[in-house]
Formats: structure tokens, sequence, C-alpha cells
């Protein structure tokens, strides 16, 4: 802890200074482009991947990057996604997998989750996508299986997604767009779902006019 202490009088004292006007402004309010739904692992960094800063990512992390299907119980992924749809109107819903992800491997085996009793149940809104999994990973080696859960899970979770009452509207409207991505801890590469062809590509490729965009702009203001 006394490293994290340190850590916060390095950014009261060195990073702040800075971003001075930014922290101003965000504490008049927030407008995020994107609900950001990830894993709690400590390895995913959002901002670092992303290259985000404060502000432009709204974010929901638990075991698993789960959505809970929509129910009239209340739960923090339910309110906070109403939230962030409803209220702060974001353009965009990102649900970012990983590899090498504990939920998934629990998912995977839930006969070792007898003594996490409340991560089985959790990991239970998963279990379509381990019977996926199950119907045609039959012959794929151990690895290809996982990274076939890893994906198979951010398509649920899309799909668990559109039950949300305020997400189904927004889609409805037309002013709101939903991404599956899943995250290469060791080489970085971020994957991400094309429902069109039912796969993931990498992402240059899947927003490719998009980021040449971005990139081209940034170009231009430099």
């Amino acid at each position: 802890m006394p490293r994290f202490a340190a850590g916060v009088v390095k950014f009261q004292n060195e990073i702040y200074p800075d971003k001075k006007d930014l922290f101003e402004e965000l504490s008049l309010g927030q407008s995020p482009e994107a609900l950001f739904i990830t894993c709690s692992d400590s390895r995913i960094e959002t901002a670092m991947i992303t290259q985000t800063e404060p502000g432009e990512l709204f974010i929901c992390r638990n075991a698993g990057n789960i959505v809970p299907p929509h129910t009239q119980h209340t739960g923090g992924m339910t309110a906070s996604i109403e939230f962030a749809v409803s209220a702060l109107k974001v353009p965009h819903i990102v649900v970012c997998g990983h590899t090498e992800c504990g939920a998934m491997k629990g998912a995977m085996n839930p006969a070792a989750l007898e003594k996490l009793p409340h991560v089985k149940e959790w990991l239970g809104y998963s279990r379509a996508a381990v019977h996926v999994v199950e119907e045609i990973g039959a012959d794929m080696s151990e690895s290809e299986r996982m990274n076939l859960l890893l994906e198979q899970n951010v398509i649920l979770q899309l799909q668990h997604l559109k039950t949300h009452p305020s997400v189904a509207a927004r889609l409805a409207k037309g002013d709101l767009r939903l991404h599956g991505w899943v995250y290469d801890i060791k080489t970085g590469e971020v994957h991400a779902y094309d429902e069109a062809s039912n796969a993931f590509e990498p992402v240059n490729k899947r927003y490719a006019s998009e980021v040449a965009k971005i990139l081209s702009s940034h170009e231009c203001a430099a």
C-alpha cells in the first residue's frame, strides 16, 4: 500500500498539473464515448489498451466480462448499463474478453469451483458459450477450445445486452453500436467481432476505414 500512496503523491505533483484543465472540465460532468465492459483481471489496463483519457470510457468490470440477461432483479451491472445508455447516452458499448482468463477456465471446469459458490453461480451466465464449445470444439486442442470460448462468451454477452430495455430501445433507434473484442495479453493484439461474417478479426481490419480517418486527423493536427 505505501507504493500506491507514493503513486498518488506522484500523480498529484507531476501528472495532475499537466492535465489540470482536463480535470477541471471533468469536474463539471462526463460525456464518455463508450461503455466498456471487461474483466476484473488486474492485467487488463483499459486506458493503456485504448489510449484514452479520463472521461472517455465508462467502465464496468467483473469476473468474465459478463452481462446478466435483463430481469426485474436490480444488480450493479444492470444499473450501470441503464445509466450509461439512458442517462449518459453513450454511442458505443464494448464487451472485451481476454486471453488467460481465469473466469473462463472456471466456466470450463465448474467442478473446481465448489469452494467458490458465488463465482460458480456467476459463471452460469457463460454456460451457453461453454455448450457451444462442447458442441463444435470436440476435435480442437485445449488452447483452441479456450480461444473459442473467449470468443463465444463475448458473443453471448452481446446477446444478453440486447435484452436490456435501454439497450434495445437505442438499438432500435439506430444510435447505439455494440462491439465484441478479445484482447491478447501476451501479444497486445485485439480482435473484434464482425457480425456479418460471424468471425473475429484484427481491429485494424475490422475498423479499417474509421482507424484511417483518426490516424489521418492526428497527422494533420501534428
